[in-house]
């Protein structure tokens, strides 16, 4: 099971709207002939990669998948049927899957004789990539992650203006590793004015990864026709509103979306309650002045600030990152 959640990462941004889920069949031995992970939606799940990768020898094995396989026909056939075709003789799964129309795959294997098991580390596989799916189908809308990057007081920038670079490259690196695994990414019409970004996930020496985000613009402002975010890199959409809920509604596919700025964009997300995720790059430095990370108008006592749980601390070369949940 641990090896299909590591499987099921290389589906984040790529599968959505369909679940990152991963997939392994072992066969009649016990030993691993295929691992898959889910493909670009209308093509195949996680199970049926797998399934391929192992070819005959998957007959008489045993599949361990992160979500309970597919019972319905939408633009690719249902698994649990799949499974019975490869002549699979048990079924190990994480996650009951929630969706009504999907579900019921676990009862239609039991019913043709394979033997079923659900609930293997399922709190494990519920923090990994499935949680974005599973959060859209309890909330019907995407997992937020809000990114800050600031010095150890809290500023994104000097009192001049400059920003670039106030974290180091092993943080940049990571921030493009995540950017890579996103449906999109929201900015406010500020920083596409000021900073001209590119928001694309790209490798250390500049060149662009396989997937990239969609790039989302939030504001009354337009972005000028020859602004970076215009250069068909990725899709691009404007969306005329300073609501957070606008902007998730118009994305009705996407499962985890990153807001990157500025301050007042991140303010509103959590002056809405819409972060579900604080990712905090900290540099080693101070400026002691400057622009701050966050603007935030609703918090005007200390009782009514933000209140979150640490879940992770890693270090990237001398920054730190830090990631918070809300309490």
């Amino acid at each position: 099971m641990r090896r299909a959640v590591v499987a099921s990462a290389d589906a984040l941004g790529v599968s959505s709207p369909n679940p990152a889920v991963g997939a392994v069949i072992l066969d009649a031995a016990g030993d691993v002939v295929g691992v898959g992970h889910t493909q670009p939606p209308g093509q195949a799940h996680a199970e049926v990669m797998a399934l391929r990768d192992a070819g005959d020898r998957a007959r008489g094995g045993t599949a361990v998948v992160t979500l309970e396989p597919c019972n319905h026909t939408g633009r690719t056939g249902p698994c649990a049927q799949a499974l019975l075709d490869a002549g699979v003789s048990a079924v190990h799964y994480a996650v009951a899957d929630p969706n009504p129309s999907a579900a019921g795959g676990a009862q239609t294997l039991r019913a043709a004789g394979v033997a079923v098991t659900g609930g293997v580390l399922e709190a494990q596989v519920r923090r990994g990539p499935l949680r974005y799916w599973l959060h859209r189908q309890r909330y019907d809308r995407p997992f937020v992650t809000a990114k800050i990057a600031a010095t150890v007081d809290g500023r994104i920038a000097a009192p001049d203006g400059t920003s670039q670079w106030i974290t180091g490259p092993a943080s940049r690196e990571h921030a493009h590793r995540q950017r890579a695994r996103l449906d999109a990414i929201v900015i406010g019409t500020g920083t596409a004015l000021t900073d001209d970004p590119s928001l694309t996930a790209r490798y250390p020496d500049g060149t662009l990864r396989g997937h990239q985000p969609a790039r989302v613009v939030m504001g009354h402002r337009d972005v000028p026709a020859a602004a970076t975010l215009r250069d068909g890199v990725a899709p691009l959409l404007c969306v005329r509103s300073h609501d957070p809920h606008a902007v998730l509604a118009a994305l009705p596919d996407a499962l985890h979306v990153l807001v990157e700025g500025g301050p007042a964009i991140i303010g509103a997300f959590l002056a809405a309650g819409l972060v579900d995720e604080v990712q905090a790059y900290q540099a080693p430095m101070v400026l002691g002045g400057g622009r701050g990370a966050v603007d935030d108008e609703s918090v005007a006592t200390l009782p009514n600030a933000h209140r979150f749980r640490r879940t992770a601390v890693e270090e990237l070369g001398d920054d730190l990152l830090i990631v918070f949940v809300p309490r």
